[in-house]
């Protein structure tokens, strides 16, 4: 009987939040993951129903309650046209402030977990070093990797390609081929 009431529960959820189990979702601080399965647990006294989201690459379980998906920023994959947008981005001009690196690599940061596939974007565009550029300092790398996984992350679930694919993809789109 147990099982029946999950069932409902699923479906429940599914109208209420537009998640079920395994759909791929992004969590703004740590990135593409996939709903695995959605339990009711007790903690403090409390009757809470979670969704469990699994990283594979990260080897991480996150327990989310369904009543603050949306708070947390918890959401679905990238539109392949925001996706479209987000890779459009890469290609325009760097746009770096004049501010103390301290400031812009809060902000970066920011950018980067906002999970906002058009904002790692501009994160990756402003960091990206070309042929004959001067190196990025440990810092900048630091940032500018990070950045690049979560996209290229994202790009790999939204097209279905792997994790190799993807990062040529971006690579292509920061090195165009000549």
């Amino acid at each position: 009987m147990a099982t029946k009431t999950k069932k409902k529960s699923t479906k429940k959820v599914k109208k209420a939040n537009g998640f079920s189990v395994g759909d791929y979702v992004v969590y703004p601080t740590h990135g593409v993951g996939r709903i695995t399965g959605i339990k009711e647990q007790e903690i403090v006294g409390m009757k809470l129903e979670l969704f469990i989201v699994e990283f594979d690459k990260e080897k991480m379980t996150l327990r989310v309650p369904i009543n603050k998906a949306d708070a947390t920023g918890m959401r679905l994959l990238a539109s392949p046209d925001k996706m479209k947008t987000a890779l459009t981005t890469l290609k325009g001009r760097a746009r770096v402030k004049r501010t103390m690196w301290s400031r812009r690599a809060q902000e970066y940061e920011a950018k980067i977990n906002s999970g906002d596939p058009v904002s790692i974007a501009e994160v990756i565009r402003d960091l990206h070093r070309g042929e004959g550029q001067p190196e990025q300092s440990y810092s900048e790398r630091q940032i500018y990797e990070a950045a690049m996984e979560r996209l290229m992350r994202e790009l790999a679930a939204v097209e279905g390609l792997d994790d190799e694919q993807a990062t040529e993809r971006l690579d292509n789109v920061l090195n165009p081929p000549e």
